[in-house]
């Protein structure tokens, strides 16, 4: 099968793989696709554009005519323990897995529902969209499965630790912000007051439009930890219009407060975990590149 992959997704991929293991994976894509589409008997539609950023997303129809998602990614983007995390929340909430790797479909797959992939929660205005994106995550808060592989909130952001120190030796006016980021971490997994599944990734484009219940999350990168962890890249959302407007300093400070009073999330640890994840965000993306994002986010981070 020929097609260009998305535009979007070749610059993720070399952004986090390099651009040799990324054209490497691109080349066998096609091969992929035409396993992962004989694998799950289903017939491509199209290619969906601009798609994601962690692997191909294929609008397809199974034999009976229902419309699916066939999710192709590499290795690197985790795919079992996504599939793993949607198995368990069984659709609620969140999208639900068709098929996914169990040794019958290619490991790099997953078959999930269709949901209206170009309407998201960022098409609704500012103050609605929190609201159903703190209605939606809070069904996503459930135990973990007994016996699960799913990485900790400790394991995930101790890899970030020294990319962020690297990225602060190489520019010194970021160590203050980087070294603030860092003692929050700390202070916060020392006294973890939870050990929940959590989506990993959660924000306002990662939930769709769907049929079965009005708005649902994908793309989860799961993993165990905290509420807190999970609702610090939500109130990242939308950055670029906090950072136009002249009172973004203190709208980031009331949505902090008003994200943790109404999922019931202590506000100091809400306000730790967003200093994290945006400082670690923000040197990650000028490391490779993308200025603006890489400013937005710090600066979003001052304010906090």
């Amino acid at each position: 099968m020929g097609f260009e992959p998305p535009q979007r997704l070749v610059r993720a991929l070399g952004e986090t793989y390099g651009d040799t293991a990324a054209a490497e994976w691109l080349g066998r894509l096609p091969a992929l696709t035409d396993e992962a589409l004989s694998a799950h008997s289903v017939v491509l539609d199209r290619v969906c554009a601009p798609g994601g950023r962690t692997g191909l997303v294929l609008l397809v129809h199974r034999t009976d005519g229902t419309p699916a998602v066939l999710k192709i990614a590499p290795p690197g983007a985790a795919p079992a323990p996504e599939g793993a995390a949607l198995a368990h929340w069984k659709g609620w909430g969140a999208v639900e897995l068709l098929a996914g790797p169990d040794g019958s479909v290619p490991e790099e797959s997953l078959l999930l529902e269709r949901l209206h992939h170009e309407v998201s929660l960022r098409s609704l205005p500012e103050a609605k969209a929190l609201l159903e994106a703190a209605g939606t995550v809070r069904r996503l808060w459930v135990e973990p499965p007994a016996g699960h592989a799913f990485e900790t909130v400790g394991d995930r952001t101790g890899r970030q630790v020294e990319p962020m120190r690297a990225a602060a030796s190489r520019d010194p006016a970021l160590e203050p912000l980087v070294s603030a980021a860092l003692a929050a971490r700390e202070e916060l997994l020392q006294d973890s007051p939870e050990l929940l599944l959590l989506h990993g990734n959660f924000r306002q484009s990662k939930v769709l439009s769907g049929e079965r219940a009005p708005w649902l999350a994908v793309g989860p990168e799961p993993l165990t930890g905290e509420r807190a962890y999970d609702l610090a890249r939500l109130v990242r959302d939308r950055v670029e219009d906090l950072i136009a407007s002249p009172g973004g300093a203190a709208t980031a400070r009331r949505r902090v407060k008003k994200l943790a009073e109404s999922l019931e999330v202590d506000q100091a640890r809400l306000r730790g975990w967003t200093l994290f994840r945006a400082v670690e965000s923000g040197t990650r993306a000028l490391t490779v590149g993308r200025t603006q994002d890489g400013e937005m986010s710090l600066e979003f981070a001052a304010w906090l």
